[in-house]
């Protein structure tokens, strides 16, 4: 065996090993390459640097740069690729102006996917219209079915009256923004609120809506103690 190919062998052997180490495994495909990524980066950042947890954690983002089916495609692709054989398999994504079909068939083949395999699950952190309403949440109880230019421009003002300035999609400190300057418990709360008071309606229907509070909560539990407060009950 060539060399180079040799030492390629050796470090995905090393690399199936280290995983295999992690008790808890998250791998997160976002649809942006930008927003999503930068917010949960926040999280893996803090998780990493908890003692308690950071060994048996593990968690890896790939910004897709693709929308609703797709993700969830590239996310089966990177599954069957790296042989994974245990984990969280979460899809970050957007309604934007993706027809409801689109953007409702990730949850259903999700669910066909983990009828499958009970050790590799599935899940959609979706918000309709996009990730930003779940960033609203942290400062009020927002129920205006709105586009994104509008979410963006309450961020904005929101953002510039706390002395952050204005919001940007590739903000690398927003997940810090949200944590310190927002309530991450009550944009919980109001989520899950949103949801429940509309039981029996499609993703596409609940408009605005988002289920990115249960990827924060799986992830808020591993956090250092002074900041899983902000999160959790």
């Amino acid at each position: 065996m060539p060399k180079k190919a040799g030492m390629e062998a050796w470090k995905k052997k090393r690399r199936r090993e280290y995983l295999e180490q992690k008790e808890s495994r998250y791998y997160i495909f976002c649809e942006g390459q930008q927003t999503e990524p930068q917010y949960f980066n926040g999280f893996k950042k803090y998780i990493e640097s908890n003692p308690i947890y950071k060994d048996m954690v593990l968690i890896e983002i790939e910004p897709c740069g693709a929308e609703t089916m797709r993700v969830i495609a590239q996310a089966e692709d990177y599954v069957r690729k790296n042989k994974i054989t245990k984990g969280q398999i979460w899809c970050v994504y957007d309604k934007d102006s993706f027809p409801a079909e689109r953007f409702n068939g990730v949850i259903e083949r999700a669910e066909a996917l983990n009828a499958q395999n009970e050790a590799v699950q599935y899940r959609a952190a979706w918000s309709n219209e996009c990730i930003e309403f779940w960033f609203i949440l942290h400062f009020s109880y927002y129920t205006s079915n709105n586009y994104r230019s509008e979410y963006i421009e309450y961020l904005n003002n929101k953002l510039t009256e706390l002395g952050i300035g204005k919001y940007a999609k590739n903000m690398e400190n927003i997940f810090e923004v949200l944590w310190k300057h927002g309530n991450p418990k009550l944009a919980i709360r109001y989520a899950k609120r949103i949801i429940n008071e509309r039981q029996g309606m499609t993703p596409a229907m609940i408009a605005p809506g988002t289920k990115v509070y249960e990827l924060v909560e799986e992830l808020a539990k591993y956090l250092p103690e002074e900041m899983k407060e902000k999160f959790l009950v």
